[in-house]
């Protein structure tokens, strides 16, 4: 029996017309499955459902979503991160609570200096509940190949797109070229654009990162997600989305808050 799906051009382009055909008939595709966006269960016999196709260097990983959270689409993926997210569908790796933060290494300089850390929590701007995600690293953050010890993390950032933050009532500007990935439902990266027109990791999770419900609802419904940062101390480790808020807001006042609005890269 014929299912519900919905292939895109650039799927059927990966896959192949007669993968994709079969797919259509109903010989490959699941009856039931969890959708890979908002994690509950969906049925291709019963509702429109997405193809999604996760392609890292060698590994493709197809998966399947409500139609009404997301398109059909092809997603890259960095080929570790994918084969990370095989381990944990396969059931190779235990379901984590969603962290408050998680430290990574920063590819802005000598990773031996300092971690990133990294917090999402929704922030309300513009009378809206937004997805965001807060920047801080362990130390100071200086200059690659640089012998200064001053912290330029943010003049780095801003040198990269990254405006400063006068008002946190007001939504940032876009950063051309960046994107936040989140892939099978959770947070992989922070991607920056290079020279050659595509785009690299600017934060890595060690592993992938579980995000609430709440949080991943309101990055599917926008498709956009605010990045903020913050030098070193400016804004700690804040147990509630409140104390966060407040932090944020006294940074910026100081002068220590840049950000960005980026688009969502995957679901």
């Amino acid at each position: 029996m014929p299912r519900m799906l919905d292939v895109s051009d650039d799927v059927r382009a990966e896959i192949g017309d007669e993968e994709a055909d079969r797919l259509l008939a109903g010989e490959n595709a699941p009856g039931s499955y969890d959708c890979t966006s908002c994690r509950t269960p969906g049925d291709s016999d019963k509702e429109r459902t997405s193809t999604v196709l996760f392609v890292g260097e060698e590994t493709a990983v197809l998966a399947f979503a409500h139609a009404a959270c997301i398109p059909s689409q092809v997603v890259p993926v960095a080929e570790e991160q994918l084969k990370g997210a095989v381990r944990s569908l396969a059931g190779e790796e235990g379901e984590a609570p969603p962290p408050a933060a998680q430290s990574a290494d920063i590819p802005l300089a000598d990773p031996r200096q300092a971690t990133l850390g990294i917090t999402c929590g929704l922030v309300l701007v513009e009378n809206e509940l937004r997805p965001a995600l807060v920047v801080e690293p362990s130390g100071a953050i200086v200059r690659p190949g640089s012998s200064a010890t001053e912290d330029e993390f943010l003049d780095l950032l801003t040198e990269q797109g990254f405006a400063p933050v006068d008002d946190m009532a007001v939504l940032p500007g876009g950063n051309e070229g960046w994107s936040v990935l989140l892939a099978v439902g959770r947070l992989h990266a922070v991607l920056q654009p290079t020279p050659e027109g595509t785009q690299t990791a600017w934060w890595q999770a060690h592993q992938p990162l579980a995000v609430t419900d709440g949080w991943r609802a309101a990055a599917n419904r926008t498709g956009i997600v605010l990045v903020y940062a913050a030098p070193a101390g400016a804004i700690g480790h804040q147990p509630r989305e409140d104390l966060m808020r407040e932090a944020m807001e006294k940074a910026a006042a100081r002068g220590e808050l840049v950000a960005a609005a980026m688009p969502l890269a995957g679901t």
